[in-house]
């Protein structure tokens, strides 16, 4: 592949994943309540999610989901369940105790489940796999001979770049926690706006169509 359109690839990518979503917000909210380390891990979560997508596309298996309607909306309302289930859970840890705001998990297993949480998040997502779909072909040109693997490379290389930007968001909240009174005085309420957002986001995917064959 020409270096231009890799460089054209890569400059596109770091625009998108720079664009706040549910990813972001995933990681922000744990980097916010439990420091640095947490949103990292909500992050290699996210990222080991679009793995799943990634290596779908590159054999065949997501073109064949988004021309079925009946896979398509299974991985839907199982992807929207999940969606509304981590709004409902910030919503339930808002009406709690008060957070202790930078406070690291105590237990390997609560890392372990925020990395779980992350993972499903994108995993069970179907509109993932329609964006791999739509966008890396684009930059694939008719005359590159092994087209799946150029599709894995680079859906390798948007990952790659994706978890240093996601690395990113959760340093500057954890930073931004740490210093901004606001912050610390208005966690619950942040965890009631990240939980309602959550919900939304399973909601709008649970009402949006499948793709046409």
């Amino acid at each position: 592949m020409a270096t231009d359109q890799v460089l054209l690839f890569v400059a596109a990518g770091l625009l998108l994943n720079l664009t706040p979503g549910p990813d972001v917000l995933y990681i922000v909210s744990h980097a916010l309540r439990s420091g640095a380390r947490a949103g990292i891990v909500a992050a290699m979560g996210i990222t080991a999610g679009c793995f799943v997508h990634i290596f779908a596309a590159a054999v065949g298996v997501s073109a064949l989901m988004a021309a079925s309607v009946t896979a398509f909306t299974v991985l839907k309302w199982a992807g929207a369940g999940y969606l509304v289930y981590v709004g409902l859970r910030l919503l339930r840890a808002a009406s709690d105790a008060p957070a202790s705001l930078g406070a690291a998990p105590q237990e390997a297993t609560a890392y372990r489940t925020i990395f779980l949480r992350g993972f499903w998040t994108n995993a069970l997502n179907p509109k993932v796999a329609l964006f791999f779909l739509a966008f890396v072909p684009q930059f694939i040109a008719p005359s590159v001979q092994d087209k799946p693997l150029a599709f894995l490379l680079l859906g390798l290389l948007f990952n790659f770049n994706a978890l240093w930007v996601n690395v990113g968001w959760a340093a500057a909240a954890a930073w931004l926690a740490r210093r901004s009174v606001l912050v610390q005085h208005s966690m619950r309420w942040l965890d009631r706006v990240a939980g309602a957002l959550f919900v939304g986001f399973g909601i709008k995917l649970a009402l949006d169509a499948a793709p046409q064959p």
